[in-house]
């Protein structure tokens, strides 16, 4: 991220320019509208600051053409000590704030800041809208920037390409029935029906109705383990017919329950040769605040709310939470903040100490800037602002290695 800064004086340019370098925020200068213009674009990543009086093309102009390329591009404009006339008037116009000259450092850099932090999660959340339009099911759907959410996606494409029968495991609430649907989608049969069912009380004639249904589609069983002996018979004799691919969804181990007799063992090793393992967000909280941002865009469309800003400290709270409930519990949490509800929130690192806790959010933290770097050590550790060599000591008391958050060949190939 990034400050174009726009000022016809160059002494008062190279001040501002410093005073911003200094507070480690790189900027680009220009002297003119006609030198800032070229880099002003719905790409640009980052903010304006601007004079107002400039010869030729004033800052006005440069509001204006600022709001017609992207209205979500924060401009601060700079006006005269008092003159609110032309403050009343930029805010007017649609900038997002306005300083007097000679600004205070502490005034300069507040609101930058903000202006930086605002343009930073319009650009995330662009990026979000556009994966899930343009990339393939696995990337639309299977949200994270962790090795473990790439491993998943990876796995939900093989198993579609497959074309078997498919187990999915994951503690409650973690989205099974929502991965059965990527796999379904990103295979063969993605045009054909896609079947869910709870599967406790389904009968033998209720199976036989719904796989008739489902033909040259999937269908998919939620809580499979909890299908009658009689039933269970029945779906492996529909299996062995062909016609659909079965998709069995559980919370519990299967093999515990064909140990105990208690499901089929040619069903369960149909199942079995292909098996997807949902982690648990306390495996991967990196990833909270790309999953946990989705859910309160998603929550604010449904409910025709404006999106609440979410601040680090809310998503360094999030980040050290266990989760017990997953996916739906920080879907849950993400409707609470939508609606302005509180809660009894779930207590973040319960039973351990403070330090405990700041060294679980501190390793979040790291892992979401190597995720988001894509591995590159350098711009994660320009994103924290650490030191490389502080940066590389925290890696390595935490056990992170840069090249685990690298994007794999095949996965590239796959998206």
């Amino acid at each position: 991220m990034k400050v174009l800064l726009v000022d016809d004086d160059f002494e008062v340019r190279q001040a501002l320019s410093q005073t911003l370098e200094l507070a480690d925020i790189d900027t680009l200068t220009a002297g003119s509208f006609l030198e800032a213009k070229d880099h002003i674009t719905p790409a640009f990543d980052g903010v304006i600051v601007s004079d107002i009086r400039m010869p030729g093309r004033d800052g006005f102009h440069l509001l204006d053409h600022a709001r017609a390329q992207d209205t979500d591009l924060p401009v601060i404009l700079l006006t005269g000590e008092g003159d609110i006339p032309m403050a009343v008037r930029a805010m007017s116009q649609g900038a997002f704030g306005f300083l007097e000259k000679p600004c205070g450092t502490n005034d300069l850099l507040s609101i930058v800041n903000r202006a930086l932090h605002t343009r930073g999660l319009v650009l995330e959340n662009r990026h979000l809208k556009a994966q899930m339009e343009d990339g393939d099911p696995a990337a639309r759907m299977i949200f994270g920037v962790s090795s473990k959410a790439d491993a998943l996606r990876k796995k939900a494409r093989a198993a579609a390409q497959a074309d078997t029968d498919v187990l999915i495991s994951g503690a409650p609430g973690s989205g099974i029935s929502k991965i059965a649907e990527v796999v379904h989608l990103c295979s063969m049969r993605a045009k054909a029906p896609f079947e869910k069912r709870a599967a406790a009380g389904l009968t033998r004639s209720d199976l036989t109705q719904i796989w008739e249904a489902c033909a040259n589609g999937t269908l998919f069983l939620d809580e499979i383990g909890a299908l009658s002996k009689d039933a269970q018979l029945a779906l492996l004799d529909l299996v062995e017919q062909g016609g659909a691919t079965l998709i069995g969804g559980t919370t519990r181990d299967l093999s515990k329950q064909v140990d105990a007799g208690e499901f089929s063992f040619e069903l369960y090793y149909r199942l079995d040769v292909m098996q997807l393992r949902i982690p648990a967000l306390s495996e991967r909280p990196e990833d909270i605040p790309v999953i946990f941002r989705h859910y309160v865009s998603q929550a604010a469309e449904q409910a025709g709310q404006p999106m609440p800003e979410v601040s680090e400290d809310q998503l360094a709270d999030l980040m050290a939470r266990d989760w017990p409930g997953n996916a739906r519990a920080l879907m849950s949490e993400a409707m609470r903040l939508v609606l302005g509800v509180g809660g009894e929130a779930p207590q973040a690192g319960e039973g351990l100490g403070l330090a405990d806790r700041l060294a679980q959010v501190e390793r979040s933290l790291l892992a979401e800037a190597l995720g988001k770097a894509q591995g590159q050590a350098r711009a994660a550790a320009e994103a924290l602002k650490l030191p490389r060599k502080t940066f590389y000591d925290k890696l390595a008391k935490y056990g992170l290695k840069p090249e685990d958050f690298k994007p794999s060949q095949e996965s590239n190939r796959d998206s």
